[in-house]
């Protein structure tokens, strides 16, 4: 089974940090990044920038909406996906990335979630 995983921060927080010291933060992600690919489970491990539009049917036509964040400090820095048994296995190998690991992201309110997905199979 697939499950996403969703990478979040506290922008207040974040934003309040010097660049070089997040610079810091982020040199310490790295060898636990290393570690998590290791497992061979992650299948696609993406960073998500700040900038957001949404879509959304409206009378009948798509329209492009420019939505403002609805939780500003909680924010969603990162996605990967892995591949795992059970919930219990994706907690495990989800456990070794930096969001849970580095200690800097207890008090800059980094936040892991973990949500089963599905696939769609494509028809040609």
């Amino acid at each position: 089974m697939k499950y996403q995983c969703m990478g979040f921060f506290n922008k207040e927080k974040m934003d309040a940090l010097p660049k070089e010291e997040i610079d810091a933060i982020m040199m310490e992600c790295q060898p636990h990044l290393d570690e998590l690919f290791k497992s061979g489970q992650v299948l696609m491990d993406l960073g998500v920038a700040q900038e957001m539009k949404s879509l959304q049917r409206i009378d009948g036509k798509v329209q492009v909406i420019s939505s403002p964040i609805t939780e500003p400090t909680k924010v969603l820095g990162s996605v990967f996906v892995i591949e795992a048994q059970d919930m219990d296995e994706a907690i495990r190998v989800a456990s070794q990335h930096p969001t849970v690991q580095v200690s800097s992201g207890e008090q800059l309110g980094w936040e892991l979630e973990i949500r089963p997905v599905h696939t769609f199979e494509m028809k040609s």
